[in-house]
């Protein structure tokens, strides 16, 4: 039987502190009962001496101190786990919101999850086509890798997030796959641009939809992610199936963290944010990853937009410590119509090199790769020049470059949101652009590899 105290001190907003309390732990799950019997929950935030501070995950409109029962649970918060979980949304509290039924749960588990032992660890090795030509053949993702999306306020994270979930596949196995997709903070219409999207394609078969919308208690927000992660360590590590985990938006989270460290009157740390907001984000990207022993893995793949376009923001830039890479969108190749609009200069991921080449992709990725950046760098550096100086200041060399970039965007990283490239056709469509610039400039790729994938086209007879 729950011990039921009657010893609220106070209401602040979505706080109340309950006195005279004993054997409270912090994160553990409270239930308040009003005198007419409804009930609302919430979590202890705080333990000092005999008095509990608790946070409501509902309004605390209305809630009468004088004569409400509080009962402490005895344990955090809870995920119900099934292979049922497949095909069904779900609010960021893990309850459905798709009217289905509750799910009955072969386990549950505390969403804190519990650490990856480093030693148990396993390398990530193994590519994951997404069928976006500028993330396969340039900035590769690798499974069991986190590579995060930076993006800004406007650009299309989110198609290039329902992109990803509906094209992502690993090649050549025959493991299950799945898609853990968490929605943070996000309104109503985009919930309802991305169940839709999920629903028409199918692509929600082999899904787990979290929905958090923005007009929910933070203290769910920050439940969220951490209800998605559960899941997929459930269907990676017990059911042995590849999981991709996509959360978006981490900058909502943050934020929601934000709001309540201030409500427990903690010192800010950069720009209000918790001192503590690196160790929190970490203990989420960090339960990505493979290990030893078991067939199943957890990739992620976070977005977060950046407050003013701002990569040396708090979030984006902590979450660049902690991450293998990250994929940044921009705002320029948006406004001239360039879909996905991702940035591939900036952009890096750290493991590519792990996942690609003889047996994983093909013998030529690693050379092309490297030898289209440095073009696409080398035109981009003749286009500005040509601004500053004019078009007669080019070289004839330089302004086959200038055309290559132009091409290359246009070509390559432009696709839309719709076309789902092999890696074949990425990297076939590499060569072909590398065609219009002088073979003598090909200084990255070995000759015999020029010969075989760009030989000389035979002179017609005169």
């Amino acid at each position: 039987m729950l011990k039921e105290y009657r010893s609220i001190q106070e209401v602040v907003g979505p706080l109340l502190m309950v006195e005279n309390v004993s054997g409270v732990s912090y994160d553990e799950l409270v239930e308040i009962e009003q005198v007419n019997g409804e009930i609302r929950r919430g979590k202890v935030l705080e333990v000092d001496g005999d008095k509990a501070l608790v946070q409501l995950f509902e309004s605390s409109h209305g809630l009468k101190i004088d004569d409400s029962k509080v009962r402490f649970l005895g344990r955090g918060i809870e995920l119900s786990l099934s292979m049922d979980m497949l095909g069904r949304i779900f609010d960021g509290m893990g309850n459905p919101r798709d009217g289905g039924p509750a799910i009955i749960p072969d386990e549950r588990r505390n969403i804190n999850g519990e650490p990856i032992n480093p030693a148990a660890r396993d390398y990530p090795s193994e590519f994951i086509q997404t069928g976006i030509s500028a993330i396969d053949g340039l900035n590769t993702l690798v499974r069991g890798q986190k590579l995060p999306v930076f993006s800004g306020n406007g650009l299309p994270h989110a198609r290039l997030a329902t992109q990803i979930a509906r094209q992502a596949k690993v090649l050549g196995t025959d493991e299950s796959f799945a898609v853990v997709f968490a929605a943070i903070g996000i309104t109503f219409e985009e919930a309802d641009y991305f169940i839709q999207d999920f629903t028409r394609t199918g692509a929600i078969e082999h899904a787990v939809l979290f929905m958090n919308l923005a007009d929910d208690p933070a203290i769910e927000r920050i439940a969220t992610p951490r209800m998605a992660l559960t899941a997929a360590e459930y269907l990676a590590y017990e059911k042995d199936m590849h999981v991709l985990v996509i959360m978006t938006d981490i900058t909502n989270y943050a934020e929601a963290l934000r709001e309540v460290s201030a409500a427990r009157k903690e010192v800010p740390g950069r720009r209000g944010y918790p001192g503590y907001l690196y160790t929190d984000l970490a203990s989420m990207y960090e339960r990505a990853g493979r290990i030893r022993g078991k067939k199943g893995s957890i990739t992620q793949l976070p977005i977060l937009t950046m407050p003013e376009d701002d990569i040396t923001h708090p979030i984006p830039d902590l979450t660049g410590y902690i991450t293998e890479g990250q994929i940044i969108l921009n705002r320029e190749l948006h406004r001239v119509g360039i879909e996905p609009p991702i940035n591939v200069l900036p952009s890096l991921s750290r493991l590519k090199d792990k996942g690609i080449g003889e047996g994983k992709t093909r013998e030529d990725h690693a050379p092309t790769m490297n030898q289209l950046f440095a073009a696409y760098s080398r035109g981009k550096d003749a286009k500005e020049l040509a601004i500053i100086l004019g078009d007669a200041a080019l070289s004839d060399v330089d302004k086959q470059f200038a055309n290559f970039a132009d091409e290359f965007e246009k070509q390559y990283v432009s696709q839309g949101f719709n076309e789902d490239r092999s890696i074949e056709e990425t990297l076939n469509l590499g060569w072909e652009l590398l065609k219009l610039i002088p073979r003598n400039e090909l200084k990255r790729i070995r000759d015999d590899m020029v010969d075989k994938y760009l030989p000389l086209e035979e002179e017609e007879d005169a």
